[in-house]
């Protein structure tokens, strides 16, 4: 049986805040992404943006919970953006129903790569937006698309995070795909957040090929091809994190590569994690959302923003808290069990409340 961890927390959303779905032309397909505008927007004044980009076969409208930058986005101030991956129906298997995705089977003439940039040119024309500010991040096929706007809209992207997602060998990029290889335009800092134990053929932690034909990049080639294009130090600073959650059988390792220019690549390594979001399910001493955020943001196009000897980027800004105690519905002391509804209470005063379900 798979455990899966389920997350609730109940933050309030401002009433100044917005959720628009908005539809566009493009590619012969009427396109569909949600915006959402952080509490007292104000579009007299510039503001980041955040893209999310779901798994595959998955729906925006799922992400945004899986992965809810609205309270984070409510604090920065910047736009978060989740954009809708179109049917592939060229690339169904016979007898089962076409799904969402960002990359296209092969052989294919449809590139979200471009979708995106419609986006960012429609965004431009109703938002006063910072375009040295556009920051992407997505969960599995999400993740890896992700990887290809940092590789090839890398002029309008200032850095990524991916979660649970690798990236395209240049063998299935060039031979399979047509795009030529990855060919960054700038210093580009990177978080992937991997599991050890995933065994998806598209984020196994150790790489796939099939016959011997290197289809998706290792850990490894991802954080040494990145680390080599930003001429960062090739052997990174090494920091366990605390086990903030003790029952969610993983923990996290940080491995950071650096450059004089504080350009990073940090992979947030969850020992025995599997295909999840952490924060959300899988583990959770990090959460994903704030901990790509925090990193992003001390970037633009032009590098790491206010770069000083001074700016700590590998840890986060954002505190992790200490769980002290585990309640249950009575209010006592409990350890958790599957299918029974728990409270962690941590030492920043939170409360967070938590299923465990079987599958």
């Amino acid at each position: 049986m798979k455990k899966i961890i389920f997350l609730v927390i109940l933050i309030p959303i401002s009433s100044f805040s917005q959720i628009i779905n908005k539809t566009l032309d493009f590619d012969g397909l009427n396109r569909e992404y949600i915006i959402y505008l952080p509490s007292n927007f104000d579009n007299t004044t510039s503001h980041p943006v955040m893209f999310n980009f779901h798994g595959g076969s998955d729906l925006a409208s799922n992400f945004i919970f899986a992965n809810d930058m609205r309270p984070i986005a409510d604090t920065a101030k910047f736009i978060a953006v989740y954009p809708q991956g179109a049917v592939d129906y060229e690339g169904a298997d016979p007898g089962t129903q076409p799904s969402t995705s960002w990359l296209h089977k092969a052989p294919t003439n449809h590139d979200d790569i471009f979708f995106i940039e419609a986006i960012i040119d429609d965004l431009n024309n109703e938002y006063l937006i910072d375009q040295d500010r556009i920051y992407a991040c997505g969960y599995s096929e999400g993740a890896i698309f992700s990887y290809e706007l940092a590789c090839r809209l890398n002029h309008k992207i200032a850095a990524i995070g991916a979660v649970s997602g690798s990236m395209l060998d240049d063998y299935y990029r060039n031979d399979i795909y047509g795009w030529g290889p990855c060919n960054p335009s700038h210093p580009t800092s990177i978080m992937l957040i991997p599991g050890t134990l995933d065994q998806n053929p598209h984020s196994n932690y150790n790489g796939f090929s099939y016959l011997d034909l290197p289809l998706y990049m290792s850990v490894e080639e991802i954080t040494s091809y990145w680390s080599n294009y930003n001429n960062a130090n090739p052997i990174p600073s090494v920091e366990s994190l605390e086990d903030v959650n003790p029952y969610d059988g993983s923990t996290v390792e940080q491995n950071t590569w650096e450059n004089p220019d504080c350009i990073k690549v940090i992979e947030l390594k969850v020992i025995d994690g599997d295909h999840e979001w952490p924060g959300t399910s899988g583990n959770m001493d990090i959460n994903a959302s704030e901990e790509i955020w925090n990193f992003v943001s001390k970037y633009d196009l032009n590098g790491a923003i206010n770069c000083s000897s001074s700016l700590n980027l590998e840890k986060s800004n954002i505190m992790r808290p200490k769980l002290l105690k585990t309640l249950n519905i009575l209010g006592q002391n409990s350890n958790i069990t599957k299918n029974n509804l728990v409270f962690e209470i941590y030492d920043d005063g939170s409360v967070k409340k938590r299923i465990f379900l079987d599958y």
